[in-house]
């Protein structure tokens, strides 16, 4: 394979380009590993009920799953709303009552993407700099439709690997600042 392309899953991605948009959003590293890790909770609990692979709680549970919590508050990262608690090492997203663990993540991400971690990043970074953060925030999970491998779209692809093509994101990013500077000569914005 070649420098251009990583075989990889799609969770991993995920939780990359999310934590890449968070930061670019504003939020520290650690913060930004914490949204992110909720992000890609949140969209697997979404396909694997689709799927049939995870069944929907009953509504007893959820009650039980809704009691009150403190000050939690929702951050919405890439179309999801998290719920988050601030802790004295900053915000923290939250997976069921407890705030999650911004080195757990970290070290999942160098798993899965091992030397290619810095790589893919900066390609991402360049990506997400290639929006203002408005329009990034706004487009971020559409962007990720684009560039995410190509797996089975059925059970079959669950967890499944598929090609992560970088040249893909620096195209998007290109056709970002190519379509910015036609609007810049045009006089548009």
């Amino acid at each position: 394979m070649s420098q251009n392309a990583i075989l990889i899953n799609r969770a991993a991605v995920l939780t990359l380009w999310a934590t890449v948009v968070a930061e670019r959003l504003g939020f520290d590293h650690e913060e930004a590993l914490t949204l992110a890790k909720a992000v890609t909770g949140l969209t697997a609990q979404s396909k694997g009920r689709r799927l049939g692979i995870f069944k929907p709680l009953p509504k007893e549970m959820k009650k039980a799953r809704a009691r009150k919590r403190g000050e939690v508050f929702h951050v919405e990262i890439l179309g999801r709303n998290v719920p988050c608690i601030n802790t004295a090492d900053g915000l923290r997203a939250l997976n069921k009552d407890a705030p999650i663990e911004p080195t757990s993540v970290e070290k999942y991400l160098e798993g899965k993407f091992a030397d290619a971690l810095q790589r893919v990043r900066d390609t991402m970074r360049d990506l997400a700099k290639s929006f203002k953060t408005e329009e990034l925030a706004d487009k971020a999970f559409g962007l990720y439709v684009q560039f995410r491998p190509v797996v089975p779209e059925d059970a079959t692809g669950w967890g499944a690997k598929g090609e992560l093509k970088l040249d893909r994101m620096r195209a998007l990013a290109n056709g970002k600042q190519s379509s910015q500077r036609q609007g810049e000569r045009r006089g548009g914005d």
